[in-house]
């Protein structure tokens, strides 16, 4: 362990009474508490522990480079951190606040006034802070340090909560010594025992001879950052009284005693240790992914392994490929090689949203299960977006109970005083471990899966940012479906990335349709000017599957251009009127022989109006609705029946005979493996419309697709939702609301030789691929003449929009890494606080428009409350529909947990001053055994309750829920459709 080993004394030993007087924990329940020195004792030991056997290789590696001695300092200097951080606590400030434990220490003559006497001015002394200023004082004055150098040390002990001191508040702490030091005679022996303190904790913590040595370092900011983020975690273990009990209890245990139960009782996973595989890149497929007999890796699998491989340094690579090219298993494998050579300790894949998130957790763990080093041992896993702890696959890898439950000292999470049993220890396999939970810490899992908005967060100034960073940059980070981010995501995205650059983070960026300047962009984020500005696509910017990567620092990137696998469609692309009758008759007409058919719409009421008039020529059984407003287990439902529909002929043999119409809205674009035979789709920018292209004869069904009906074995996909037969196309409104006008547009326009009667018939895919999304996001003027005077003006638009995006995305937006030595003073100012994994911190990461979110339950005539009637039953066949819910008692867990998957996003016709009629609508249904803190499932959520027919009104509106439409909205006054 790192803490120094037994030959050095320990820090009681080197103490006098007054020191040894000083408290830092108490507990106002039973009187408990902890001394000082007994907590920086702890708080080192652990650090140590982390270090050694937690902390991943190339976090490692990243301090160590940093330090004269490397590995030496690199460990020294962690533990000696995490020893000192609470010195602050050793001031009046502090110790005023129990007066029995303050009175202790005043008869040691420790003076000091009540904490009522001291007033509002204890705020400007938190104990981070005067840590921070105790500890700088003490570099200066007893080791000759430069005031200048001492901060980008001492910050670890001030940003320790979760917020690096700004300058402001250290100037206004200077102005008040009697915060840190009585005046008058107690002044002395005030001085003296935090000399002490900080004297022992050098000699114990065995880095009093290496502070000569340390005094002309300049720490890059990376690595104070990493620094703080271990002090942080370091004191969150240690200050739970389940691992390390308070006195008089605590006073009877040895130190290795008491350290060797905390640790066995924490039962932390080790870290990843990946090994760089052998073979080919086929034998590694085969290998990790069960390849069928035979079968080969694709040319881009071989290309992103053979570059991973052939790179000196793992960094950034990015992969961009047809539809169903396997870019999922090639970036798994080039995880695994850039782990090797880098040190990660894990993985975390980012994907757009919850549902796709979901759908790659239980690919992610198959993978795992493959992997050497992995397979058979124990490592944390996480699935990471705010509706986790509903999805079963996750829930059923949740540690046994007993285990300690999750602490943060910050976060006011529960805190267990179970002890481990080792009877219901999970063995060797992957678990959701108790510790690694909560929105502070469950990104630090080994192995995460999450929605992309969990490594913006790394870019949004929050409290705890360190932790975020420590999480990342232990690991590889995939970045799934780069092309689906706008502007203003894109403005955290960016910034994220050259902070992962400077961590040295490998990162695997994945895309179907990546414009040429966002990818260039990608590269130059990470790598720097140097490497963006090199002229490294020499093949064209159409070249296309392409795979780049380029080292941390800004070397030229490398490029490899490998051929698509042998699968290609030609798709005949056709204009169709803007109308539902016209659309049911040529669907009437295509269907003749049967056949399943994809109508994607841009907006849910366009979804809904669609759906109504299918059914009426088609019969309610023939048409199934898919989009965003399904309650959570109902959405789930839809993408599980979607999938044993229509997904791959290996797979599933429940493809209806006769004809079928799925009707969707963007829902449909990605995650799902489904296969339909015709395509309709209003327009969206090509490179979202080439996406829902990749669900027009995806598999091959029988040679030349002869098990299709025999007129719809050519691929075929009608563009509607736009007025053709203007002087320029007109999309329909809800179109441009979503898109903007000139992103349609341009997409048109690229379009216009594919379609009907156009010179380029039909689409080639995957060749046409990259030419028209580097057509239609590129500068050049595309489309006729005549459309230019129009172009122009919704390009006007469109610049304004962006730049308003990027100007606002930047308010809360994480600087830049800043020069070494400069300490991270400030680093989170002027942040959104506390809100990263918040609705709100969500809001600031996407910039989306606030919404409610509520749980759905049904009013019976009688006047009680149950789940919703439809409700399948749950994985152990309990059954959830129809559940009844108390309302003057706490329901049952597995009855609230059942209510909590129920939730449902409410449309943007409640955000504004409508979301606050809605709330206090909302509100009065308050029931305090479910709202409260009685229920953790239902714990703070807003109820809507429907009657027996599943309707209800809020806020003047009409709501209507059905489990095969979902949620729809109308005026309440207006009898009319459903109004979005």
């Amino acid at each position: 362990m790192s803490v120094g080993g037994s030959a050095r004394t320990d820090l009681l030993s080197r103490l006098g009474e007054p020191a040894r007087s000083v408290w830092a924990k108490h507990d106002r329940d039973n009187d408990g508490w902890l001394p000082l020195w007994r907590h920086m004792e702890d708080s080192a030991a652990v650090a140590g522990l982390l270090w050694d056997e937690w902390l991943p290789p190339g976090v490692r590696r990243l301090v160590a480079e940093a330090l004269p001695q490397g590995e030496t300092d690199a460990s020294a200097l962690a533990v000696w951190l995490a020893g000192v951080h609470d010195i602050g606590k050793a001031t009046p400030a502090f110790a005023c606040q129990v007066d029995q434990l303050a009175d202790a220490m005043r008869d040691q003559g420790l003076e000091m006034r009540s904490a009522k006497a001291m007033g509002p001015d204890r705020r400007i002394a938190p104990h981070g802070l005067a840590g921070q200023v105790l500890l700088g004082e003490w570099l200066e004055e007893q080791h000759g340090w430069v005031p200048a150098l001492t901060g980008q040390f001492t910050v670890a002990v001030g940003g320790h909560h979760g917020v690096p001191p700004e300058h402001g508040q250290i100037k206004a702490l200077y102005a008040h010594e009697e915060l840190l030091r009585t005046p008058g005679v107690s002044n002395r022996v005030w001085r003296q025992v935090q000399t002490e303190l900080l004297d022992a904790c050098a000699e114990r913590f065995g880095v009093a001879e290496r502070l000569d040595g340390w005094r002309a370092v300049k720490l890059p900011q990376p690595v104070q950052v990493l620094l703080t983020a271990l002090v942080i975690v370091s004191d969150w273990i240690a200050s739970n009284p389940g691992l390390f009990p308070y006195f008089p209890e605590g006073a009877a245990h040895s130190d290795q005693d008491r350290l060797a139960a905390a640790w066995e009782g924490l039962d932390l996973p080790a870290t990843w240790r990946a090994e760089e595989p052998d073979g080919s890149a086929r034998e590694l497929f085969a290998s990790r992914f069960d390849l069928p007999a035979h079968a080969e890796a694709r040319p881009v699998q071989e290309a992103a392994v053979e570059l991973a491989r052939d790179m000196e340094t793992p960094g950034l690579m990015i992969v961009e490929a047809p539809m169903g090219e396997g870019k999922t298993e090639a970036a798994l494998a080039v995880a695994e090689i850039f782990a090797a050579r880098s040190g990660a300790g894990g993985v975390f894949f980012a994907l757009p949203t919850m549902a796709t998130s979901n759908a790659m957790f239980p690919r992610l763990l198959t993978w795992l299960n493959q992997l050497p080093g992995v397979a058979g041992s124990r490592h944390s896993v996480h699935l990471a977006h705010s509706k986790a702890a509903l999805n079963e696959e996750f829930t059923g890898l949740m540690s046994r109970k007993g285990q300690v439950t999750a602490v943060g000292v910050d976060e006011a999470v529960p805190v267990s005083g179970q002890k481990s049993d080792a009877r219901h220890r999970a063995g060797a396999e992957l678990v959701a471990h108790t510790w690694l939970r909560g929105r502070k810490k469950a990104m630090l899992a080994s192995f995460v899966a999450g929605t992309i908005d969990q490594l913006l967060f790394a870019g949004l100034k929050s409290r705890h940012l360190a932790l975020r960073h420590l999480a990342v940059a232990g690991k590889v980070v995939v970045i799934d479906e780069a092309h689906a981010y706008d502007t203003f995501m894109s403005v955290y995205l960016d910034q994220v990335l050259s902070w992962l650059g400077a961590y040295r983070v490998p990162v695997v960026v994945l895309s179907a349709t990546l414009p040429a300047s966002r990818r260039r962009k990608l590269v130059e984020a990470y790598a720097g000017q140097a490497s963006a500005s090199t002229s490294w696509n020499a093949g064209g910017p159409d070249a296309y599957p392409l795979v780049t990567a380029v080292p941390p620092g800004g070397e030229a990137p490398l490029v490899r251009r490998p051929q698509a696998s042998a699968r290609s469609t030609a798709v005949q692309m056709e204009p169709l009127v803007d109308d539902l009758n016209v659309l049911a008759d040529r669907l009437e007409s295509e269907l003749a022989d049967g056949g399943c058919v994809l109508v994607i719409r841009n907006t849910v009421n366009r979804v809904l109006t669609t759906a109504r008039a299918l059914r009426h020529r088609f019969g309610a059984e023939n048409v199934t609705v898919a989009h965003s407003r399904f309650v959570d287990l109902d959405r789930a439902d839809k993408d599980s029946t979607l999938l044993d529909l229509f997904g791959p002929p290996e797979k599933t043999d429940a493809r209806p005979s006769g004809p079928h119409i799925v009707v969707a809205s963007q829902v449909a674009e990605q995650s799902l493996d489904v296969d339909f035979d015709l395509l309709v789709s209003d327009l969206c920018p090509v490179d979202l419309l080439l996406q829902r292209m990749g669900r027009l004869h995806r598999h091959r069904r029988g040679q030349d697709q002869e098990k299709r009906p025999p007129r719809l074995r050519t691929a075929h996909c009608l563009v509607t939702g736009v007025d053709w037969t203007a002087a320029v196309p007109t999309p329909v409104p809800g179109s441009v609301a979503v898109y903007g006008r000139y992103a349609l547009l341009r997409s048109a326009a690229v379009l216009l030789p594919h379609l009907d009667g156009g010179p380029r018939r039909p689409v080639q895919l995957p060749t046409d691929i990259s030419p028209l999304v580097q057509s239609a996001y590129g500068e050049k003027p595309v489309g006729p003449e005549d459309w230019q005077e129009v172009m122009k003006n919704a390009a006007e638009q469109f610049e304004r929009h962006r730049s308003d995006q990027a100007k606002r995305a930047a308010v809360f937006r994480l600087g830049d890494v800043g020069k070494p030595g400069r300490p991270l003073f400030g680093w989170v100012a002027a942040g959104v606080g506390d809100t990263d994994d918040t609705p709100a911190g969500r809001a600031q990461v996407r910039d989306s428009r606030d919404s409610l979110e509520v749980v759905v339950v049904q009013r019976r005539n009688d006047g009680s409350l149950a789940t919703l009637p439809w409700l399948k039953p749950d994985r152990r066949d309990r059954q959830r529909a129809g559940v009844e819910l108390p309302q003057d008692a706490t329901p049952t867990s597995f009855a609230a947990r059942t209510a909590a998957s129920c939730g449902l996003r409410l449309p943007l016709q409640f955000s504004g001053e409508t979301m606050d009629r809605a709330i206090e609508e909302l509100e009065q249904l308050y029931l305090p055994n479910w709202q409260g803190r009685e229920s953790p499932w239902l714990s703070d959520q807003l109820i809507l309750a429907l009657d027996e027919d599943c309707q209800t009104r809020l806020a003047g509106f009409s709501l209507r829920y059905s489990p095969d439409d979902g949620l729809e909205v109308t005026r309440a006054e207006e009898p009319g459709g459903p109004t979005a």
